[in-house]
């Protein structure tokens, strides 16, 4: 067994002595990371390498990456000021008023705040470096074989999965070393949380919007292919799978990962008064994470007869299975609490079952999605109430696997330290770091999703062949699919990392009152009129965020439905297909990318504003509520609604492999109404939600000590 030592806040009192042999976890956490940089480079020089195909393939990919650069630069110039101005707020009043705390301190969490936006931003810039790259390389090998093409694919997807989670680790552990500070990792997570909640918002206001412009004048009206050259809205489309899909769900499920460490390392220094044996737990089992993620991402691979979401999920299992491997032998080696162990392994087990009942309800083979299409021949309303009833049953399953989750952790590791009222929220954060341990293939396989999609427009607008775009087709559908599933899986993840977070704000609120010599938080009571106000209020914040987001791309589809409609009127010959009558591209795209950055802050803005208007309203209790209400409201329409749009994408597709008529038939009109209501569902509000009560987490933990001070009741 492992002999335990504790050193005081270095880098050197983070370690286990075994045989012997000193186990530093912060090296070997900082080791694992910089392993995955070396395979994300591997993976992106394969990619490179690999043919880009005929001139025509090359010249569209160019425009969808230039379109998705000059969108990227614009957007993080925009929120290059936001950060600004946070920062210097910080710097003034968080985590105390300037005047009144240690400076030093609000410096560093401005510092550890610009380096979580920075991380963030990064992986963002990363995913559309790859994917835009890699989308040509898929497009072309579909015109040989399936087997390449999926291995383009994910492949490309897999860069991200390993620089984002790379990223995250490596910033948690360097903020660790320099300060030895688990309140700095709070900051650097809020820089991260918020940075993402722009970012995705934006981006998928962007994508939504030209995938709802080109769908209605495209399919519904004109009866044109979805990725029909003759489509000014076409390539616009195109660039927002990577803004949206890509450099949003980088940032956000990078964003969900920091927020699950910070939340554990800030519980974990508690308990051990200091660092100690729980903090290394946290930074063994993170590490084993990635690592299980590399070896997985290496070994997924195709058959000429195997199902491509069979492939991506067994990769998703066998990745599973070496994490658990990992932890069991580091646990026993350590002598690490087996009851941690459990908590971690009971969250990765019910994100895995969670995956499992998002792929029921949105993966074409299933009854599901098979009775929308068919409910489609009856009209878009059937295809509407069908499709909105499946969405919400398919929110009992994720929900109760979260509320198991977190009673099971609870259970198992309350009274482990009675003399403290921490140790069952950190096995609750425990939790939340096994379902996401594997977040480095989760990446992988959600950003493979809107490459093969690219690939599948690329194969269309280029000419390369009916075998290539029947190739393509059969992979995207397993995008969707597995898109959904990782949606579900970060929506969920999320859930449980706020519950996580909930208990970090409590943590970081008691150390203040103990400070002041007030009484301690021991819970929230609903019974309390205050606790009660914040609830209300916190469960209503998800709502007007949705709307706001999906009224941002009403507005903005409109715009570029216009313009659609304009170019088909005015440009002789592009309504025929003339090889003369060339759309005005760029100027959709400019289109979308206004209106989106137009419309991006707002919502998020008003989501932190709600958190502060509370807190100094009924102080540190009705935040409480707040954030209580914010977490069953917001995971619960998520879920609904990311679920619902990846169900009726799938209904769509589904008809459009030749099933119930096919392409152009009245099933297929109705099935996209269906898609386009579900397009800023899936893709817009619902995973942005889980950005928004990370956020709001973030903010109440930053905020307490102002809370506290500066309340009304």
């Amino acid at each position: 067994m492992a002999e335990y030592r504790k050193k005081g806040q270095s880098m050197l009192s983070i370690e286990n002595v075994i045989g012997g042999i000193v186990v530093n976890w912060f090296a070997v956490s900082i080791i694992v990371a910089l392993l995955s940089f070396v395979t994300a480079a591997w993976l992106y020089s394969w990619v490179k390498k690999q043919d880009s195909g005929t001139q025509k393939t090359q010249q569209i990919g160019k425009l969808i990456r230039d379109g998705a650069n000059v969108f990227l630069a614009r957007e993080y110039r925009l929120l290059g000021y936001f950060v600004l101005v946070v920062a210097i707020i910080i710097v003034l009043f968080l985590p105390q008023p300037i005047w009144q705390g240690e400076p030093t301190r609000n410096v560093l969490m401005a510092v550890a705040y610009i380096a979580g936006s920075v991380f963030s931003a990064l992986a963002g810039k990363v995913g559309i470096a790859v994917a835009t790259i890699a989308n040509t390389k898929t497009a072309t090998a579909a015109v040989k074989s399936r087997e390449g093409a999926f291995t383009n694919g994910f492949r490309g997807g897999a860069v991200m999965g390993m620089a984002v989670v790379g990223s995250s680790l490596l910033g948690v552990t360097g903020i660790m070393i320099l300060t030895g500070d688990a309140g700095l990792t709070l900051g650097f997570s809020f820089g991260a949380s918020s940075l993402a909640l722009f970012a995705k918002a934006g981006g998928g206001i962007f994508t939504k919007t030209a995938d709802i412009s080109a769908d209605l004048v495209g399919k519904v009206e004109l009866g044109i292919p979805e990725d029909d050259p003759r489509n000014p809205a076409v390539i616009a489309d195109n660039v927002g799978d990577n803004v949206g899909d890509v450099a949003g769900m980088g940032a956000d499920l990078f964003d969900s990962h920091v927020a699950s460490l910070s939340a554990a390392i800030v519980l974990a220094m508690a308990l051990d008064r200091g660092l100690g044996q729980f903090t290394n737990m946290v930074f063994c089992y993170a590490s084993a994470g990635l690592l299980a993620s590399i070896i997985g991402t290496l070994m997924a691979r195709i058959g000429p007869d195997s199902n491509p979401t069979g492939a991506l999920n067994k990769s998703t299992y066998i990745t599973t299975a070496i994490f658990v491997g990992i932890t069991a032998i580091a646990t026993y080696a350590f002598d690490f609490s087996w009851h941690y162990w459990g908590a971690t392994i009971i969250g990765l087990l019910v994100g895995v079952v969670i995956g499992v009942a998002t792929d029921y309800f949105t993966n074409d083979e299933r009854n599901p999605v098979r009775h929308v299409a068919s409910a489609s021949k009856s009209g878009a309303a059937f295809t509407i109430i069908s499709g909105m009833s499946y969405g919400f049953l398919s929110v009992f399953p994720a929900l109760i696997g979260i509320a198991i989750s977190a009673l099971a952790a609870y259970t198992i590791t309350n009274g482990i330290d009675p003399t403290t009222n921490v140790d069952a929220l950190f096995g609750i954060s425990m939790a939340a770091v096994g379902m996401l341990s594997i977040v480095g293939m989760i990446i992988s396989n959600d950003a493979y999703g809107p490459i093969v999609d690219n690939a599948r427009g690329l194969v269309e607008m280029a000419d390369l062949g009916e075998e290539a775009l029947r190739i393509t087709d059969e992979l995207d559908s397993a995008g969707n699919t597995v898109k959904a599933i990782t949606k579900g899986f970060a929506i969920s993840a999320a859930g449980l990392t706020v519950i996580a977070l909930l208990g970090a704000f409590m943590s970081e609120a008691n150390d203040i009152l103990l400070a002041k010599g007030m009484e301690l938080l021991t819970g929230f009571d609903i019974m309390n009129p205050v606790v009660f106000f914040g609830t209300m209020v916190g469960a209503a914040v998800p709502a007007v965020f949705s709307a706001m987001l999906m009224l941002g791309v009403d507005r903005n589809a409109q715009r570029m439905t216009a313009e659609i409609h304009r170019q088909f009127d005015e440009i002789p010959g592009l309504r025929e297909g003339h090889k003369d009558a060339v759309p005005d591209y760029a100027r959709c795209i400019d289109i979308a990318t206004q209106g989106a950055l137009k419309e991006l802050i707002p919502a998020g803005l008003m989501a932190i504003l709600a958190t502060l208007v509370v807190g100094f309203i009924g102080g540190v209790t009705a935040v409480g509520g707040f954030l209580a209400g914010n977490i069953v409201s917001g995971l619960l329409l998520a879920l609904v609604m990311s679920n619902a749009g990846g169900l009726w994408d799938n209904a769509k597709k589904y008809i459009e492999a030749g099933n119930l008529g096919g392409k152009g038939s009245e099933a297929h009109k109705a099935a996209v109404v269906g898609d386009t209501v579900g397009d800023p569902f899936k893709d817009t509000a619902g995973p942005s939600i889980n950005t928004q009560i990370t956020v709001v987490s973030l903010v109440a933990s930053l905020a307490a000590s102002l809370f506290i001070a500066f309340s009304i009741f």
